[in-house]
């Protein structure tokens, strides 16, 4: 098959693999999709998955680390523009809202593989990494930025997730209480 694209915009090939896979593990969750679906979608022959990717879990982890990326990419810009911590707590929902199936996966992952656990935790040490660059006094160790973290990353998604609503309860209140996690992060102990 000819491609009609001028050279320099032609994606690569492990470049269509990661936005395919993005799409299946948010659309069919890891457990919904195999390889060969994620190679098809992306255009290609199921062999060529393997050219460029290991295996299912390689190619779920790298396209969780696109997505922290991402998410770090828009948070930073955000910050740079010096917004309230609401604007930031709507992007982080957001961000997790157009994840849903992909940040399920994750969450079990997490928890029944040791690769996936182990790139989540790179991820996170990355992520207070990050934020004692952003924030160097905030007088915080990194064991504190993590509790932190690990909150904001559990209620961001429970607000995702619709979870209050579930319960019968106003979200303002989970948005608001985000939004006091992420102040944390931002202003000296």
């Amino acid at each position: 098959m000819i491609s009609r694209e001028p050279r320099q915009l032609r994606q690569p090939t492990s470049e269509k693999l990661l936005k395919a896979a993005a799409k299946e593990f948010n659309e069919r969750g890891f457990g919904g999709t195999d390889t060969n679906r994620i190679a098809r979608r992306a255009g290609y022959a199921p062999q060529t998955f393997y050219r460029w990717f290991q295996d299912k879990v390689d190619i779920f982890i790298k396209t969780y680390e696109r997505w922290t990326r991402n998410e770090f990419a828009a948070l930073s810009k955000l910050l740079a523009q010096n917004a309230s911590d609401l604007r930031l707590t709507q992007a982080i929902v957001a961000h997790h809202e157009a994840y849903l199936v992909f940040r399920r996966s994750l969450r079990l992952l997490s928890v029944e593989n040791d690769a996936v656990r182990a790139a989540r935790a790179a991820s996170r040490l990355k992520q207070i990494a990050y934020l004692n660059n952003m924030f160097p006094d905030s007088g915080r160790d990194d064991a504190s930025l993590a509790a932190i973290l690990l909150q904001t990353e559990r209620l961001a998604d429970a607000l995702a997730e619709r979870e209050f609503r579930d319960m019968g309860l106003n979200k303002k209140a989970g948005e608001e209480a985000l939004a006091r996690l992420i102040h944390c992060l931002r202003i000296p102990e």
